[in-house]
């Protein structure tokens, strides 16, 4: 039986103006990139905000520039650590149809485990298993050096999908480690409902993937979905275009979709292109 959960109220009077906007702001800031590779953390959060608002309009994704806007981000978060993990000197990156030119950085604030696993989940949505790969391979020490303030778990979260994706040793014991670590009479998390609501779902829908657990699994993403949107129809969340999608949840489910699991949550927090692979395959990218 198929469960379908609508998304929260979104104003969109002045949508098509906004993306307008941010469309300019995002060209802009690619096309600096090569002066000033240091500003990819700005242009990864502004291409996935751009990625995200454009399924405002386009709940579906069925639309071109819905997915070239879902491109440009899996894109610039690649290249984030891309040049951040280099030794040095130039990298060239695709970005936005055209190879760039960009910099090695060493590690940066913006190059945090937050980010990697933005970037790990645009990948898998954009079904792109040589970035995958890349990007499994930066070591987990490196996103430690970005200094920017995590959670233990997190760390362990980044470890079981590295050693999902390039099938290493512990898998179960890494994510016994991240699903601990997210307990709630954990003193350690530094933002409980964050992590109840938004951190934590995404890692019950892979136990339930990896265990081949499939109606546990449409479970799982039923009540990710729940919470995902419980935790943006706040006054205080309601119009920030960061929830229109449920990420980290949409890429557990193309996994899940890939391996032939049947889907039985339906909803706009999980774009049903983006799902299904419409576009892979439509352009190189």
């Amino acid at each position: 039986m198929t469960v379908t959960i609508s998304r929260h109220p979104f104003p969109t009077e002045n949508a098509a103006a906004g993306l307008s906007v941010l469309e300019n702001s995002m060209e802009s800031l690619i096309d600096g990139l090569e002066v000033d590779s240091t500003r990819l953390g700005d242009a990864f959060q502004l291409s996935l905000t751009l990625a995200k608002s454009h399924c405002l309009l386009d709940a579906e994704a069925s639309r071109l520039p819905t997915w070239q806007a879902w491109v440009n981000a899996m894109q610039v978060g690649s290249a984030t650590f891309a040049t951040t993990t280099a030794p040095g000197g130039e990298i060239r990156c695709r970005i936005a149809e055209e190879e760039r030119v960009l910099q090695a950085t060493g590690p940066q604030r913006y190059s945090n485990p937050g980010a990697w696993m933005t970037a790990f989940y645009l990948a898998v949505i954009c079904r792109e298993k040589d970035r995958l790969t890349t990007l499994c391979q930066v070591p987990v020490p490196l996103l430690r050096e970005s200094g920017a303030p995590c959670d233990e778990f997190v760390y362990s979260w980044v470890e079981t999908l590295q050693a999902y994706w390039l099938g290493g040793p512990d898998l179960g014991t890494k994510l016994v480690a991240a699903l601990d670590g997210t307990a709630p009479q954990s003193s350690h998390i530094s933002a409980p409902e964050t992590t109840a609501k938004l951190l934590y779902p995404p890692m019950e829908i892979f136990h339930r993937l990896v265990r081949e657990d499939h109606a546990g699994f449409n479970r799982a993403l039923a009540e990710s979905i729940r919470w995902h949107k419980e935790y943006w129809s706040t006054e205080e969340n309601a119009l920030q275009a960061t929830g229109l999608v449920a990420l980290a949840p949409l890429a557990m489910t193309c996994l899940a979709y890939d391996a032939s699991f049947s889907i039985e949550v339906t909803s706009e927090y999980l774009p049903i292109a983006l799902l299904e692979r419409d576009w892979p395959g439509e352009y190189p990218t």
